[in-house]
């Protein structure tokens, strides 16, 4: 259950997730989040809170909470509970349902982490069709800067990732969840027009945009600017990450750098995004990202740039 049902929301009290892509699900000593004792989460979660958060997303790149056992599910739900967070969403990475070697499995693994969200009490699930870094991605400083795995232009691969979140979207609907789809540069959710069109095929109630402008601002290669990407991706908005990077393009020689930004810093105009997803019906959870540095801690500087920037009430409530 959402703040929005349960009292006003207000700028106060809007849900902001920390994302917990800053944490790495492979420890120094070669053991991973999944085997960590409860006490081990504890810390970890610690540090989330302490930095001011109320509320994170268990992002599937640090801990799997759909591949827990219940007793863990349930060791892991008290520890949230006990560092006084909570959980609006979870977020699913390079787990795409259409990847050609995991597509099936990926697409089981989908219907167990709806399973896991509804029983833990999130109301969404994130998806994306962006796959497993390569090699030459995983040796960047940015990986956005090397080129990644692009999904198939095949009509018949496409049909299929339609008629997959489809169906994801029908077992979400009936636990009491949505979905919402994350935007990500050649996939078939790589562009504004894309993305909308994608949404608009798979035509389910329960599924949404996750418009992470962040992700394709970032690239070094001409893209739409973000107005032109907010204003058609905004009226599907039901989740959102976000993230902002520098960005600058020389109109001479045509190269173009980016670099990560605190949100109220970058070349995305989050004051002007956030009002024009509150006015057009948002009430959905944040989640804060950032790459590089103390990614947490920035993260947190975001939260707080959000609550400055949110109405003190939103709209009709």
């Amino acid at each position: 259950m959402t703040v929005a049902e349960t009292e006003p929301l207000t700028n106060e009290n809007w849900p902001i997730a920390a994302a917990m892509i800053n944490f790495p699900s492979t420890l120094p000593d070669g053991t991973t989040t999944q085997d960590q004792s409860a006490q081990q989460w504890a810390a970890t979660l610690e540090e989330v809170a302490d930095a001011g958060f109320t509320e994170l997303d268990p992002t599937d790149s640090w801990l799997r909470v759909a591949d827990l056992s219940p007793e863990r599910l349930q060791e892991f739900q008290d520890v949230v509970k006990s560092a006084g967070l909570s959980i609006p969403a979870i977020s699913t990475a390079r787990r795409s349902v259409v990847d050609p070697d995991f597509g099936e499995d990926y697409l089981d693994y989908g219907h167990r982490v709806i399973d896991t969200a509804a029983a833990m009490g999130a109301s969404i699930v994130s998806f994306g069709f962006f796959r497993a870094l390569t090699p030459a991605q995983r040796d960047a400083l940015w990986f956005w800067t090397v080129q990644g795995p692009i999904d198939s232009e095949d009509p018949d691969d496409r049909r299929l990732a339609v008629r997959r979140i489809r169906e994801l979207g029908e077992h979400a609907a009936q636990v009491g969840i949505a979905i919402s789809l994350e935007m990500y540069e050649d996939t078939y959710l790589g562009s504004a027009d894309d993305s909308v069109r994608f949404v608009r095929d798979v035509d389910h109630p329960a599924v949404g945009l996750n418009p992470d402008l962040g992700n394709l601002q970032r690239l070094h290669r001409p893209v739409e600017r973000w107005e032109a990407m907010a204003e058609k991706t905004l009226p599907y908005v039901n989740y959102w990450h976000v993230k902002n990077y520098f960005r600058t393009e020389d109109g001479t020689s045509g190269a173009i750098v980016t670099a990560p930004a605190p949100l109220e810093l970058g070349v995305i105009n989050y004051r002007k995004a956030v009002r024009m997803a509150v006015d057009g019906g948002f009430r959905g959870a944040f989640c804060t990202e950032h790459y590089g540095g103390d990614g947490l801690s920035v993260s947190a500087t975001n939260r707080e740039y959000l609550r400055r920037i949110l109405p003190r009430r939103a709209p009709g409530s």
